[in-house]
């Protein structure tokens, strides 16, 4: 995976138009998500822009639906570094075409793995254990943290795409009537301390995350079937929406990451 820093782009409109004097760059806002690659790509960019052409640069925090909402009606932050347009495709897709916003460059050139995970020493010790319907079999093996008793899924902070999109496949698969429970992380870190707290006390763990990542790095997890293919369709009118009324499995896309900037802010930078 190579991870392509969103100042390329912005350098370029920079020097063709000239403007590399703190007069002229002024304000720059960059969002800055809550995960370890996005953070790294912000405080990348911000650093390049300070340093290397005098921007006065503030960094705001984001995820992926709200800042992509607030660049899309408001015109700010400037730029999402890298912004996950899985659950945004079709409202990112009238953005560009209507002229607010400008998908740059693609941030993750190889693309990111979405899905369901587990530890290897579960699949490991459970070779029938390859599908989130196996996994969803065996609630004892992936015990609740406050209710050992249900089983449980671990899902996304709040404001990541993925919170919805698990939330609706845990639903498709029936998971409250066979046991489970969805529980909603509080925060990024919270999430990840759940995968080390599981590693800790070897039990299981089930749960939504992504490749490549340092905590899949640190943990060697097992990604799950999700028994299906991708249905772009599906996904794109009922998978990513919040409150679908009759959500079906579906398995997750290959995620790109792009930078987007505000048309505005391509208008100051550019010539």
């Amino acid at each position: 995976m190579k991870i392509i820093p969103a100042s390329l782009f912005i350098a370029v409109c920079l020097v063709a138009g000239g403007r590399a004097a703190q007069a002229d760059c002024g304000n720059v806002s960059i969002a800055e998500m809550s995960w370890a690659s996005a953070a790294i790509a912000a405080n990348f960019d911000s650093f390049i822009l300070k340093n290397g052409y005098g921007c006065n640069v503030s960094t705001v925090a984001g995820d992926t639906v709200p800042t992509f909402a607030s660049m899309d009606q408001k015109g700010e932050p400037d730029i999402a570094p890298e912004l996950w347009t899985a659950s945004v495709r079709n409202q990112l897709e009238a953005a560009v075409r209507s002229g607010r916003l400008i998908q740059a460059s693609e941030i993750l050139s190889d693309g990111a793995i979405e899905g369901w995970w587990i530890p290897k020493f579960i699949a490991d010790a459970n070779p029938d254990i390859r599908s989130v319907q196996d996994a969803m079999k065996r609630p004892d093996l992936f015990p609740a943290p406050k209710n050992a008793s249900k089983g449980a899924v671990h899902n996304c902070p709040p404001g990541w795409s993925c919170r919805i999109s698990t939330a609706n496949l845990f639903r498709a698969l029936n998971g409250e009537k066979v046991g489970f429970e969805l529980i909603d992380s509080e925060s990024p870190q919270s999430l990840d301390d759940s995968i080390g707290a599981a590693f800790d006390a070897k039990v299981g763990w089930l749960g939504y995350y992504w490749a490549p990542t340092a905590i899949l790095g640190k943990y060697d997890m097992t990604r799950l079937s999700m028994g299906v293919s991708h249905d772009k369709a599906e996904w794109l009118a009922c998978t990513s929406v919040e409150g679908c009324a009759r959500p079906q499995l579906n398995a997750y896309p290959v995620s790109q990451a792009f930078t987007v900037v505000t048309k505005a802010f391509a208008d100051r930078a550019g010539p």
